[in-house]
C-alpha cells in the first residue's frame, strides 16, 4: 500500500457544488466524468466527455468538447419524499476521492423531513484499466423504520453545452433485463457515439423502463426493511468513433459484449483492476514529501492524479485541454498550457506521452500552414486554440461591451504567435531529454523547420536589424507591440534550434540555412540595462506604473478591469502574468542568475497574477535565485488555485496548467531539476516547512530515484548517467548521496566541490 493521500469534500455546500464536480471529477484520460452528486441539484453542471470528441453547434460557433448524455444521475424517493440535501437534515457526512485507486466515495446519515433516518452511500470510478469502462454503486438504508424505495437512473441525453445542443438521438433500446442502450451521433455526422449500460439492484424489486423526451430510464421500486440496505449496481461502457468501417449493428452489439464482460466481473473486481492500473501510475510518477501539514503531499497527489485522468495517453490524435476533461472552460480547447506547463511532468516521467502529445501537434500541421498562408506568411502558424483538427479556434469576439453593445475582438489569434516558438522549444526538450532520434529526424525536425520558417518570414527588416511587430507575449494586459522579449529571443531559438538539428541529422538545405543564418545574426534581441532588467518590449519602460495592491491581493479576478478599459492597462505598466520572467524560466542558458534575480525583482511588483500560469514561474526562477521564501509562498498560491477557498474557482473545471505547475514547482523549482546546455541539472534546496522530498525522474535510458533533504542529495540510477549537481558535472551509477556540506555555492548559483572530498 502506498499510503496515498485522499481529496475531501468538508460538507454539502450548494454554492460550491460545481467546484467540488471539477476538482473531485474522475478520469482516465479518455473519459472524464465530474464528481456531480447523484441527486439533482439547479446549480451543479453534469459533464462527460470523452477525449477528441469535439462539434460545432452553429455557423456562429466554435467546436467544443462535447458534454456527453449523463449516467451518473438517480432520482431516489423515500416513502414517496424525493431525496434531496437541501431539505431534512445531514447528520453525517463523509464525500471523498482516493487517489490510490481513483474512486469517488460518498456516505451521509440523512434525516427526511418526515423525521426518518437513512443513510445513503454512493461509490463511483472510471477505469484506467479499461477506458470505456465507468461503475458506480448506489446504496440506501432506512435506520429507523421499513421504507418505500423508487430509484430511476439511466441514460440521460437531455445534457447539453451551456445549452448548445451537440448529439442527435439516433436509437435508445433496452436490452434483457437489466441493459440499456443508447446510440447518438454529432449533428454533423461525424462521430458515433454508442452508452452501454447495465442496472442490477441486490434485491427483488418491480421494474420498468422508459424512453421518454432523449431519457432512457430504468425504474426500481420496493420495501426495503429497518436495518437492510438495498444497493443498486450500474456498470457503463461509452464508446465513440470516426471512422465507420463496421455497420452501427456491429458496433453497438460490440459495445454490449464489452459490457457483459464487465457485468460479469462485477464492481469490486472491476475497481481492484483500474487500482492496480493507479499503482503503476503512483510507483512511476508519484512525488513525496515530508512537511510541516499533510496537505502539502495531498496537493502532490492531486496533481499527480489529474495529469494523469487529463491526458489522452492512448491517442495521438488528441492533446489536453486548458480544462483537461473536467468541464467545458474554453470550450475545452488546446493551448501553449500543454507544451509550456504540462509536458515537463511527462517528459521527466513518461516520455511515451510526451512524445504523443507532440505527434499532435505535428498531425495537425496542416491547418497550422493554412493559419500561415491565410495571414501571409510561410511555414506554420499554430492555431492558439486548437481542437480536433488543428484549425484555429478562438473566438473571434469575447464580452460585449454594455455600455457601447460592441463585441470585444478577441487579439490572441491574430497576434500572440508566440505558441509557435513554445511548441518548437517542447521538441527541443523532449530530445534533449530523451535521445530520441527517429522522433527527431521525422516529426520534430519537420515542426522545428516550419516553425522557423515561419519566424523568419514574420520579422521585418527595420534600419538593418529585424524586428518581430505586433505581438502579443505572455502578458496578455499588453497588447500589439513591437519586440517584446519573450517572442523574440523564443523565436531565435526556435530558428537556432531548426538549424542545428538540420546539420546533426544530415539533411541540411542551402536556402535555409542561408535564411536561418541571417535571421540568427540580424534579429534584435532586447538588451538588459545596467541592473539587468530586460526590457519586456520597445515601449514597456516608457510608460508609468501605478500601484497595483488592491489588485494584487484578489489575483485571478481581473478587477484591474473594473476600473480601467483594456486600452488604459495596455499603456501601463501592469503585467497579467509572468512575460520575461518566463523566458528567464525557459532559457536558463542564456540568463545568469544576476539577470534573473534582477528581472523577478523588477517585474514582480508590476505583475497582478491574474492568470493561473503566473505564481508558478515566479515561485520556479525564485527557488533558482535562492529566494526559498518567495519560491514557497508561490507555490502555496499555486496549489490554492483548485484547492482553496474560493468556492467558484473552478465551477467550469480544474487549471489543468496550475496541476502541472505544482510538480513543476516541487521538481524544478526546490529540486532544481532544470536542462541546461542539453544536459541535466540538480540544484536542490528545500523551503523550510519540508524536511524531504523524494521524486523518480526519466532521463534517456536512465531511470532514477532522487532523495534530498535538508543535508544531502541521493541518487539512484538504473544507468550511468551524466548530472550536473549544484554546478559539478559527475557521471553516476548505481547510488551516490552528496552532502550539502562539501559544496560550496558562488554567487552566479554554480558550486564547486570542496577539497579533498570523495562523495
Amino acid at each position: 500500500m502506498l499510503n496515498l493521500s485522499v481529496l475531501t469534500d468538508p460538507g454539502f455546500n450548494p454554492h460550491s457544488l460545481n467546484k467540488y464536480a471539477s476538482i473531485m471529477a474522475c478520469g482516465n484520460g479518455y473519459m472524464g466524468i465530474r464528481a456531480t452528486h447523484e441527486e439533482d441539484y439547479t446549480q451543479q453542471t453534469r459533464g462527460m466527455y470523452l477525449a477528441g470528441l469535439y462539434h460545432r453547434a452553429g455557423r456562429n460557433e466554435t467546436n467544443e468538447l462535447v458534454n456527453l448524455p449523463d449516467v451518473t444521475g438517480i432520482e431516489l424517493q423515500l416513502d414517496g419524499e424525493t431525496f434531496t440535501l437541501l431539505t431534512g437534515e445531514t447528520l453525517s457526512w463523509q464525500r471523498e476521492l482516493a487517489f490510490e485507486n481513483g474512486e469517488l466515495r460518498r456516505s451521509a446519515i440523512w434525516r427526511s423531513p418526515k423525521g426518518a433516518r437513512f443513510r445513503l452511500d454512493s461509490r463511483r470510478f472510471v477505469s484506467l484499466a479499461q477506458l470505456p469502462l465507468m461503475a458506480m454503486q448506489y446504496s440506501i438504508t432506512p435506520l429507523d423504520d421499513q421504507a418505500q424505495v423508487s430509484l430511476k437512473t439511466g441514460i440521460d441525453a437531455t445534457q447539453t453545452n451551456s445549452g448548445r445542443q451537440h448529439l442527435d438521438e439516433i436509437s435508445v433500446r433496452v436490452i434483457g433485463e437489466t441493459g440499456l442502450q443508447g446510440i447518438y451521433e454529432t449533428q454533423d455526422r461525424a462521430s458515433e457515439v454508442v452508452i452501454s449500460a447495465s442496472c442490477r439492484l441486490s434485491a427483488p424489486a418491480e421494474s420498468c423502463f422508459s424512453a421518454k423526451n432523449r431519457r432512457l430510464g430504468c425504474h426500481h421500486a420496493l420495501t426495503v426493511q429497518q436495518g437492510e440496505t438495498v444497493t443498486l449496481e450500474k456498470i457503463v461502457w461509452v464508446a465513440w468513433r470516426s471512422e465507420k468501417a463496421l455497420s452501427q449493428e456491429t458496433f453497438a452489439g460490440h459495445c454490449m459484449k464489452q459490457l457483459d464482460g464487465c457485468v460479469q466481473q462485477g464492481y469490486d473486481a472491476l475497481l481492484a483492476e483500474s487500482a492496480r492500473a493507479w499503482q503503476t501510475v503512483w510507483l512511476n510518477s508519484r512525488v513525496t514529501v515530508k512537511a510541516d501539514t499533510p496537505y502539502d503531499q495531498m496537493a502532490l497527489d492531486y496533481a499527480v492524479w489529474h495529469l494523469t485522468a487529463m491526458t489522452p495517453a492512448h491517442d495521438e490524435r488528441c492533446s489536453i485541454a486548458a480544462k483537461g476533461l473536467t468541464g467545458e472552460g474554453y470550450k475545452g480547447h488546446i493551448f501553449w498550457d500543454t507544451e509550456i506547463f504540462l509536458l515537463p511532468f511527462h517528459l521527466f516521467t513518461r516520455p511515451a506521452t510526451a512524445r504523443n502529445l507532440l505527434r499532435y501537434r505535428w498531425l495537425n500541421l496542416s491547418g497550422a500552414r493554412e493559419k500561415a498562408r491565410r495571414n501571409g506568411w510561410p511555414g506554420a502558424l499554430f492555431p492558439w486554440e486548437s481542437a480536433a483538427s488543428g484549425q484555429e479556434e478562438t473566438p473571434e469576439f469575447a464580452a460585449i461591451n454594455i455600455r457601447t453593445g460592441v463585441r470585444q475582438k478577441v487579439a490572441s489569434a491574430l497576434a500572440e504567435h508566440h505558441i509557435v516558438a513554445d511548441i518548437a522549444w517542447a521538441v527541443v526538450a523532449y530530445w534533449q531529454a530523451t535521445h530520441d532520434d527517429a522522433f527527431m529526424r521525422h516529426e520534430g525536425l519537420t515542426l522545428l523547420m516550419e516553425t522557423a520558417t515561419f519566424w523568419m518570414g514574420r520579422a521585418v527588416e527595420v534600419n538593418g536589424r529585424l524586428e518581430i511587430h505586433d505581438v502579443i507575449g505572455p502578458d496578455e494586459y499588453t497588447e500589439h507591440v513591437n519586440n517584446n522579449a519573450y517572442t523574440n529571443y523564443m523565436a531565435w531559438y526556435n530558428v537556432a534550434s531548426a538549424l542545428t538539428f538540420m546539420r546533426q541529422f544530415g539533411c541540411e538545405e542551402s536556402r535555409f540555412s542561408e535564411s536561418a543564418a541571417r535571421f540568427l545574426t540580424q534579429l534584435w534581441l532586447p538588451k538588459a540595462n545596467d541592473e539587468g532588467v530586460l526590457p519586456q518590449d520597445d515601449t514597456f519602460m516608457s510608460k508609468p506604473a501605478i500601484d497595483l495592491t488592491s489588485y494584487r491581493a484578489q489575483a485571478g479576478k481581473q478587477t484591474i478591469l473594473l476600473d480601467y478599459s483594456r486600452a488604459e492597462v495596455n499603456e501601463m505598466q501592469i503585467l497579467k502574468q509572468a512575460d520575461v520572467v518566463m523566458l528567464n524560466y525557459l532559457l536558463p542558458e542564456k540568463f545568469d542568475r544576476r539577470e534573473c534575480a534582477a528581472n523577478l525583482a523588477f517585474y514582480e511588483p508590476r505583475t497582478i497574477h491574474d492568470s493561473s500560469l503566473s505564481k508558478a514561474i515566479h515561485g520556479i526562477v525564485a527557488a533558482r535565485c535562492g529566494d526559498l521564501a518567495m519560491a514557497w509562498r508561490y507555490w502555496r498560491d499555486g496549489t490554492a488555485i483548485d484547492l482553496g477557498d474560493d468556492p467558484h474557482s473552478s465551477d467550469e473545471g480544474i487549471h489543468a496548467a496550475a496541476t502541472g505547475a505544482i510538480w513543476s514547482g516541487a521538481i524544478q523549482g526546490f529540486a532544481g531539476v532544470q536542462i541546461v546546455e542539453g544536459e541535466l541539472h540538480l540544484s536542490p534546496a528545500l523551503p523550510q516547512a519540508w524536511q524531504q522530498l523524494h521524486f523518480p525522474l526519466k532521463w534517456r535510458n536512465a531511470s532514477l530515484e532522487i532523495t534530498v533533504d535538508s543535508e544531502a542529495l541521493t541518487i539512484v540510477t538504473t544507468e550511468p548517467v551524466q548530472v550536473t549537481v549544484w554546478g559539478v558535472t559527475l557521471t553516476l551509477a548505481g547510488q551516490q548521496t552528496f552532502l550539502c556540506k562539501d559544496f560550496h555555492l558562488s554567487v552566479n548559483g554554480t558550486a564547486t566541490r570542496k577539497e579533498g572530498d570523495d562523495a
